[in-house]
C-alpha cells in the first residue's frame, strides 16, 4: 500500500501480536504513523527502539510510544491486550479479566473524542467485541473484531492445498463464533466460480478426498493455533497479516467482504451477541452486513454459536454482580469495624 497520506493506526498492546502487526504494517507502508501503547512501557519502547532502527529499509512512517491521546486523531484504534499465560486461573477467570480491560479501554476511546475505527483482536474475540461496543457506545459497525478471518484464511490455503489451484481462485468463510462452534459455510465456498462439489469432479482423487472429508478439514482449522503454539510457543505472523489486511481495506476504502465480528441486531434471526458473519468493509468500518443465504445445517450451526455467546455473556453478569455484592459486603464489614 503506498497512499498511506495521514493515516494513524494506534495498537494497545505491545506483546507477540500487537509488534507483529506493526511490523507487517510498517513493512508494507499501510499507513504513515503508529503509536504503540502498553501497560508496560518499557515494552513499548523496547518494540518501537527495534522497529525504527530499520526504517531506513521500510516506507517512510513515525512509529513511536503512545498514550491515551493518541486516540483521538487515529484512524483505527487495534486493541490486543490480553492476560499474561502465568497470570491464568481457569478460562472464565481469563475472560472476565480480559473483558474488564476490553471494556475499560473501549470506553478511555471513545471518550477521547476518536472518530476512526475500533478493532479488537483480544479473544474470545466475539465476546471482546460485545464488550467494546457496548462500552464505547459507538454506532455498531465502527466496532468490529478479527472474528474468523484466520481462520478463513487457513481455510482458503487448505483448499488451494488439496486442489492444487492458487489461493486467490477461492472464495469462502468459516463464520460463526471464532472457536470450536465456528462452522465452514461450503454453501458460499466456489473455486473459479464453481461449487466445490462441481470443480471436485475435474481435479481427481485429491479434489474429491477434500470434499469427503469435511470434517477433517473443519479440525485442521480449529486445532491450527494450537499446532503453532506447541512447535514455536506463539502463533502472531498470521493473525498480524490478517490484521495488517483489514486495516488496508478500512483505510483504503476498499469496499471488501470480509467475515468480521459485529454485533448482530436480527441479521440472520441472532440478537443480543457478535458474531464473525459476511461485512462489506471500508472507511467507515463495516458498512453493510451481507445477510448470504445459508444452507440449513449452516443457519444452525450460527444459531449454536449465538446460543454459546449469549450463555457466555450471562455467565460473565452473574460473575460480575458477585463480585460487586461482595466488594459492597466487604466495604459494609470495614465500616463495621471502625465504628466500634
Amino acid at each position: 500500500m503506498n497512499s498511506n497520506t495521514k493515516k494513524k493506526v494506534t495498537i494497545v498492546g505491545a506483546g507477540a501480536v500487537g509488534a507483529t502487526y506493526a511490523y507487517a504494517l510498517a513493512q508494507a507502508g499501510s499507513c504513515s504513523e503508529i503509536a504503540i501503547c502498553d501497560i508496560y512501557t518499557s515494552l513499548a519502547i523496547g518494540q518501537v527502539m527495534d522497529l525504527m532502527q530499520g526504517a531506513v529499509y521500510t516506507p517512510n512512517l513515525s512509529i513511536h510510544v503512545g498514550t491515551d491521546e493518541d486516540f483521538k486523531d487515529s484512524d483505527i484504534v487495534v486493541i490486543a491486550v490480553g492476560t499474561h499465560p502465568l497470570e491464568k486461573c481457569d478460562r472464565d477467570t481469563v475472560i472476565y479479566e480480559n473483558a474488564m480491560k476490553i471494556g475499560t479501554i473501549a470506553k478511555r476511546v471513545a471518550e477521547s473524542g476518536c472518530n476512526g475505527i475500533m478493532l479488537i483482536v483480544t479473544n474470545p474475540v466475539d465476546y471482546m467485541t460485545s464488550i467494546a461496543y457496548a462500552s464505547s457506545g459507538w454506532t455498531r459497525g465502527r466496532v468490529i473484531g478479527c472474528g474468523t478471518m484466520l481462520d478463513t484464511a487457513r481455510f482458503r490455503h487448505i483448499l488451494s492445498r488439496e486442489f492444487k489451484v492458487d489461493i486467490h481462485n477461492i472464495n469462502g468463510y468459516v463464520l460463526g463464533e471464532h472457536g470450536v462452534n465456528e462452522f465452514i459455510a461450503w454453501s458460499l465456498t466456489q473455486i473459479a466460480g464453481q461449487p466445490v462439489e462441481t470443480f471436485s469432479k475435474v481435479t481427481g482423487d485429491s479434489g474429491l478426498r477434500a470434499v469427503k472429508n469435511k470434517a477433517d478439514i473443519l479440525r485442521e482449522i480449529t486445532q491450527s493455533t494450537n499446532h503453532i503454539v506447541n512447535y514455536k510457543g506463539i502463533s502472531s505472523y498470521a493473525i498480524a497479516t490478517t490484521l495488517r489486511n483489514i486495516t488496508e481495506a478500512i483505510l483504503r476504502d476498499d469496499n471488501k467482504i470480509m467475515p468480521l465480528s459485529i454485533h448482530l441486531s436480527g441479521e440472520f434471526g441472532i440478537t443480543k451477541c457478535s458474531l464473525s458473519v459476511p461485512c462489506l468493509v471500508g472507511k467507515n468500518g463495516v458498512k453493510r452486513i451481507i445477510t448470504a443465504k445459508l444452507s440449513k445445517n449452516e443457519q444452525e450451526s450460527l444459531k449454536i454459536c449465538a446460543k454459546s455467546q449469549i450463555a457466555l455473556s450471562q455467565r460473565m453478569y452473574e460473575r460480575n454482580k458477585k463480585e460487586f455484592e461482595e466488594a459492597e459486603k466487604s466495604k459494609a464489614n470495614k465500616s463495621k469495624a471502625k465504628t466500634k
